[in-house]
């Protein structure tokens, strides 16, 4: 093959590789110039456009519905993390010197009654002890009879001048000698005795043992700590509050504390601490809880002080939405066009939340919040409200603001329904979902951030 072939060929090959990128590209120029009415479209592109204004009232307005604020009662509530201790925990530690432990009777978790023992100690030198100290106090008390009848004797013979007062006096003396030392023997044989009742280590109170360091066959010193018992078992929450919910807290106040295996268990406060820590700023309350599975002392737990109810006026959760770090709703205005309001939340209840208007904004009982499609508006969009019994009830009542906008309802079913509905369902469902935790307000709940351009674009392919 020829070189001029060659390049011939290579040259209609890139033409074709041109026209086909065009295809791809631009497919519409193909189909305007093989169209009878090319020139046409070709020139009226090149007319002016419309101005920006006529475009956005040809905008087809988003479909919502509405709802009054209510002003209801919520619960007034305090929430706080804190430890679970025992209440009061005994130690209980070996009153016996260089004794052998012989037996442990029980072990940690065991629930013992007062005066149970708990251990026993080899008591065979104790014994022996025991035995030497009352032959002991019988000697002595052999001893001091005697010595008293000698006494006795030399009174009468000093009374007749038979006896010298020097001797008599070493008579007198040696009595109360002897009288001593059947006291000190009576003493020695009682702290025997009481080595002997030491050798069973006995529980001090009902309760739980939570600690056991005892071990069969060790010679533990006198004081050292065999066991722990936690006193009749009973358990306290030592909650931690900050200064503005400690002075909502008193004595006797319910709360419900969660235990580790899901379980909501009443508790009661017990006590307010009279000072706080120096360090964290807060103050510890202790609640009286109740033992029981999913409850154990050093755990730590997450409660509620349940402090009874007030007024609070509340919205639909999807009511408020999240827009540029803030948390918004949409009021609507009697020309249908919606106003943003700036708002922070508080209490949840089910599907309602409570809401305070951001400083410098005002919100009533009286205004009607967007619900449905509140998460893909801006400021003073157009709407149209559909039908629901929340608007109806109000329209029964004859508030006038509320009848100016009825003229632009419209029923479910609808063209302009269906395509808003269209719409809707082109967006993704999680569309603007922002994480619980991202969400600002003491409730957690999901809010989508403003789709507005996806959806105009959805609704005019709809």
């Amino acid at each position: 093959m020829s070189t001029s072939v060659r390049i011939f060929l290579g040259g209609c090959l890139l033409v074709l590789l041109v026209v086909g990128g065009l295809m791809l590209m631009r497919p519409d120029l193909l189909m305007s110039s093989g169209s009878p009415s090319g020139g046409k479209s070709a020139s009226s592109s090149q007319q002016p456009s419309a101005p920006e204004g006529d475009a956005s009232q040809a905008r087809p307005a988003m479909v919502v519905t509405v709802a009054p604020p209510k002003r209801e009662l919520l619960p007034v509530q305090v929430v706080a993390d804190g430890d679970v201790v025992a209440w009061q925990e005994a130690s209980i530690a070996s009153e016996s010197n260089s004794l052998t432990l012989a037996e442990v009777l029980v072990d940690v978790g065991d629930t013992v009654k007062r005066g149970q023992v708990l251990a026993r100690f080899n008591g065979r030198t104790v014994a022996e002890d025991v035995a030497q100290a009352k032959a002991s106090l019988v000697e002595a008390q052999a001893n001091a009879v005697e010595a008293r009848a000698n006494a006795e004797r030399a009174r009468r013979l000093l009374r007749t001048d038979s006896m010298s007062k020097q001797q008599a006096d070493q008579y007198f003396a040696a009595d109360r000698s002897a009288q001593a030392r059947v006291r000190s023997a009576q003493a020695a044989l009682a702290s025997r005795r009481q080595n002997w009742q030491n050798v069973e280590l006995r529980a001090p109170d009902d309760g739980v043992i939570s600690s056991r360091t005892a071990t069969e066959g060790s010679v533990p010193a006198a004081g050292t700590e065999l066991f722990k018992l936690i006193r009749q078992g009973r358990l306290e929450w030592q909650a931690e509050l900050g200064d503005a919910d400690l002075m909502k807290v008193k004595a006797g106040d319910a709360v419900v504390v969660n235990a580790a295996d899901g379980r909501k268990v009443a508790a009661r406060v017990r006590a307010v601490a009279p000072s706080a820590n120096t360090k964290t700023r807060t103050t510890l309350v202790y609640v009286d809880v109740p033992a029981g599975p999913g409850l154990w002392a050093g755990m730590f737990a997450h409660g509620t002080f349940e402090l009874g109810q007030s007024p609070g006026l509340t919205v639909p959760l999807d009511a408020v939405v999240s827009s540029d770090g803030f948390l918004h709703v949409y009021r609507l205005k009697p020309d249908n066009h919606v106003e943003r309001v700036r708002v922070t939340t508080g209490r949840q209840a089910a599907d309602r939340i409570e809401v305070m208007p951001a400083r410098g904004e005002q919100l009533s009982e009286s205004d009607r919040l967007v619900v449905e499609g509140a998460a893909f508006l801006a400021d003073a969009d157009l709407v149209r409200v559909v039908s629901t019994p929340a608007t109806e009830e109000r329209a029964q009542d004859g508030s006038s603001a509320n009848s100016q906008s009825t003229g632009n309802d419209i029923a479910p079913g609808s063209p302009d329904m269906k395509a808003d509905d269209a719409a809707r369902r082109a967006v993704p469902k999680d569309a603007g979902r922002v994480p619980a935790d991202k969400v600002s307000g003491s409730a957690a709940f999901g809010v989508r951030v403003s789709m507005r351009n996806t959806v105009w674009s959805a609704r005019e392919a709809a």
